[in-house]
């Protein structure tokens, strides 16, 4: 819209050199013809620099919309002096005036049109009132106060209005785009992965004993794929979905046994139930790949710190920790369990997951969020 502006800008400026220099050139010609063009040659000036500062959101400052407003306003009180008229009936910029107005409603919105409209109108009766203010009111310019205060407040709030619309129709686009894609990974995890564990699980029932537990991991596994891929909330393990808030404490100390240690502050730790639902998860990653590399009766420590600014996660083991490139190397195989599991969870979350190992010396996984990132999560 902004850019758009810039057409109007350009209009506005003409009308504003051509009414100068024909019909109101008189005035002007017992005054100051000389200033008076200076003055235009400056409008002009500032309307083309406007014109390249306007064009690129990141010079649209509050600096640049002031600067704007300012140029606006002293073209118009600096008329009685280059008139040298003891009544002024049209300023110097006349309608340009209305393109900042405009800015202001596009950048602001309705306050901000509303701020801009206010200003020129103050402006506007203080050079034409003369002594005589129910005159001016009665007159043209009165009209001309109304349309700048419609002009800003509605552009304003149709403005802030196509921004919301713009938002959802983009998040619109994003569901629509998430549901195709969970579509197509649904058909290829359904002739692969699901079939897989499907079929441990009734290998596993069928053998019993140590079997038997692994074909009803399995099966959990199953079932909360489907629901994964098939997009039901509902009969996916809370571990983000639900809503409100909860104790990470609560939660952490279901780790809790004979080989992992969870600590923590004496205090609960009161998180969005989704947020703390992503960081137990990406523990829970963390406790897997320490049984899995490690070994089942491996020990490993997770320490919870509540820094007020930030909630640190520390989760460690004594194994034979990662050798250099094996992260990489997993990841071009394939294998995103470290990731996505751990690193893209505390990502998508506006928090990061730091890794410290050496061969021999164990791993430490120190997973921070912040406390932005709790209220952004509270309003999801």
């Amino acid at each position: 819209m902004l850019r758009a502006l810039a057409a109007l800008r350009l209009v506005l400026l003409a009308y504003a050199v051509f009414w100068t220099s024909t019909s109101r050139w008189g005035r002007y010609d017992e005054g100051h013809p000389t200033l008076t063009i200076v003055a235009l040659g400056l409008l002009t000036a500032w309307t083309v620099f406007a014109l390249w500062a306007y064009e690129q959101p990141s010079r649209r400052t509050p600096a640049l919309l002031a600067a704007d407003l300012a140029v606006a306003l002293s073209a118009m009180l600096v008329t009685p002096y280059l008139q040298e008229a003891g009544r002024v009936d049209a300023t110097l910029p006349t309608f340009w005036v209305f393109g900042v107005v405009i800015a202001w409603a596009v950048r602001f919105h309705a306050v901000g049109g509303l701020f801009a409209a206010a200003a020129v109108t103050v402006a506007e009766l203080s050079v034409k009132a003369d002594g005589d203010l129910g005159e001016v009111l009665s007159g043209t310019t009165l009209q001309n106060v109304m349309l700048l205060w419609i002009g800003g407040g509605i552009i304003g709030y149709l403005t802030g209005l196509l921004q919301r619309m713009a938002a959802d129709r983009d998040l619109a686009e994003r569901r629509a785009a998430a549901v195709e894609e969970r579509a197509r990974l649904a058909r290829a995890v359904h002739d692969g992965t699901l079939q897989v564990l499907a079929m441990v699980q009734r290998r596993g029932q069928e053998q019993g004993g140590e079997l038997a537990d692994l074909g009803q991991l399995a099966g959990k596994q199953e079932a909360a794929l489907r629901a994964l891929i098939q997009g039901d909330a509902a009969a996916l393990p809370p571990s983000g979905a639900s809503l409100g808030t909860e104790d990470l404490m609560t939660r952490l100390r279901a780790f809790q046994s004979t080989t992992v240690s969870v600590s923590g502050p004496g205090a609960p730790v009161v998180l969005p139930a989704r947020l703390v639902g992503e960081v137990s998860a990406a523990v829970s990653e963390c406790l897997t790949n320490v049984c899995r590399h490690v070994g089942l009766e491996a020990p490993a420590w997770v320490l919870v710190e509540d820094l007020g600014s930030s909630v640190v996660v520390t989760v460690r083991d004594e194994g034979q920790g990662i050798a250099e490139h094996r992260l990489e190397t997993a990841r071009t195989e394939g294998r995103l369990g470290v990731v996505e599991s751990i690193c893209g969870r505390l990502s998508a979350l506006g928090g990061s997951a730091r890794l410290t190992t050496a061969p021999g010396q164990g791993v430490e996984w120190e997973l921070s969020v912040p406390r932005e990132a709790s209220r952004r999560a509270a309003s999801l």
